[in-house]
């Protein structure tokens, strides 16, 4: 790729100012569980359910465990665990996770690894393995699969996080339903979950999740709802029978205590990083507007979003750069698209893995999005940057909306600082802190 750091590109932006900016605090609702109560929170709240008589001793359950920065899913998935065995069953952790970690059993194990789930650290055997089981055909006709570990065991928990989708709306959204048909169907049944298309996915979750239900593996669900900061909220224990009734319920309560930006519009938006430690989608659209299919909507409204740096944790799965109008070089020089493609391939959407325009730094990146912005003055530009999408409990935002906010125009917004202007090093890369 050709790309230069003195050429017509960088003349043209050289003189577009950027904004100051100073750093602000949200705030939210932010009732959670500490880490060192969850093995006390669940353990609790399966015996509250009276679903720990599911598990019978000298018994073989299958313990599920997914991806995509769940807040303490080390935690969660060994008190899960610890639980199993306090009643006299062995148990082992399944990777559940469709086509994540390039749709390999390595692949999975590895992610899970990068999240603290080990054999070591859990203290049970994790089986990972790309091998299904068809366990037959929805009433929309299509084939519903489950990892043959699982299938294998005396019953399966459903440990998992539930939130809203970014790409699609329905009743059920991502949770224990779609824990069962696309995590657990690994590449072959994600890939069916998907084939229709993000406007009908919302059917097949739930009709192909009866499939899985009625073999009578499922023995219960124990999801994770989480707050506007990133911490684990609740569990409630589900019984299988119950998952389809209550889950929709469970969702609107994710919805209620999801974080947003709370200034609502502007011109552009930094995001700091991006990841699948993030969302599957490296930013949850739902925060930042950057929608992958026209079957969701929501989150800040901006002309131009530019995306920064790619975490480690997402080894080059730099899926959701095409949500961007522009990203880094540093982002560029990144992506594995072996990793991103089959993610594509797998879900059919497309346009979270597109190529958008590659800026050589970050000043320049910037730039490029406020000078590309219609009908707006750069220098006195509507910005707002965050760290990443997960963690919006501090963010930046430029002088424009720094009388406002002392005015108290947005509510649950406070400046902590005044507008100072960023400071970027001699390469362009961005020094100033977005916290």
């Amino acid at each position: 790729m050709l790309l230069r750091n003195d050429g017509t590109v960088s003349q043209l932006l050289r003189d577009v100012p950027i904004p100051r900016m100073f750093r602000a605090a949200q705030r939210f609702p932010d009732a959670h569980i500490e880490r060192g109560e969850i093995e006390h929170a669940i353990f609790s709240e399966i015996d509250r359910a009276h679903l720990g008589e599911r598990i019978l001793p000298g018994r073989r359950i299958a313990v599920t465990a997914g991806s995509r920065g769940i807040r303490n899913v080390d935690e969660i998935t060994r008190s899960v665990v610890a639980y199993v065995r306090s009643r006299g069953a062995t148990p082992f952790i399944v990777p559940a996770m469709g086509s994540h970690g390039g749709a390999t059993a390595e692949g999975q194990k590895e992610l899970l690894a990068g999240y603290g789930i080990t054999e070591e650290a859990m203290g049970c055997e994790i089986c990972s393995s790309m091998e299904t089981v068809l366990l037959g055909y929805s009433e929309l006709g299509k084939p519903v699969y489950m990892d043959k570990n699982a299938y294998e065991s005396d019953g399966v928990i459903l440990s998992c996080r539930l939130k809203p989708h970014n790409a699609f709306r329905g009743p059920v959204e991502s949770g224990p339903c779609k824990m069962m048909t696309v995590g657990l169907g690994k590449q072959k049944g994600a890939e069916q979950v998907h084939s229709d298309g993000m406007d009908i996915i919302a059917k097949n979750i739930p009709t192909m999740a009866k499939v899985t239900l009625g073999t009578g593996k499922i023995l219960f669900a124990i999801p994770c709802l989480e707050n506007a900061y990133d911490q684990t909220m609740m569990f409630e224990a589900i019984p299988a029978e119950r998952i389809l009734e209550r889950e929709p319920e469970l969702l609107k309560i994710a919805f209620q205590n999801m974080p947003s930006i709370l200034v609502r519009e502007g011109d552009v938006l930094i995001v700091d990083q991006i990841g699948k430690n993030f969302s599957g989608t490296g930013v949850d659209p739902n925060i930042t507007g950057t929608f992958s299919t026209p079957y969701a909507s929501g989150g800040v409204q901006v002309q131009r979003t530019c995306f920064l740096n790619l975490t480690p944790e997402s080894h080059g799965n730099s899926l959701g750069v095409g949500l961007a109008s522009a990203i880094t070089r540093r982002i560029f020089d990144q992506i594995d698209t072996n990793a991103m493609y089959t993610n594509c391939i797998t879900s059919t959407v497309i346009k979270s893995a597109m190529i958008p325009c590659v800026l050589w730094n970050d000043r320049e990146a910037i730039q490029f999005c406020l000078r590309t912005c219609n009908r707006v003055d750069a220098a006195h530009a509507r910005v707002i940057r965050i760290p990443n999408s997960l963690h919006v409990g501090g963010i930046m935002l430029s002088e424009a909306y720094y009388q406002d906010a002392l005015d108290g125009k947005y509510p649950g917004v406070t400046a902590l600082d005044a507008p100072q202007a960023l400071q970027f090093d001699d390469d362009g890369a961005l020094l100033t802190p977005c916290v």
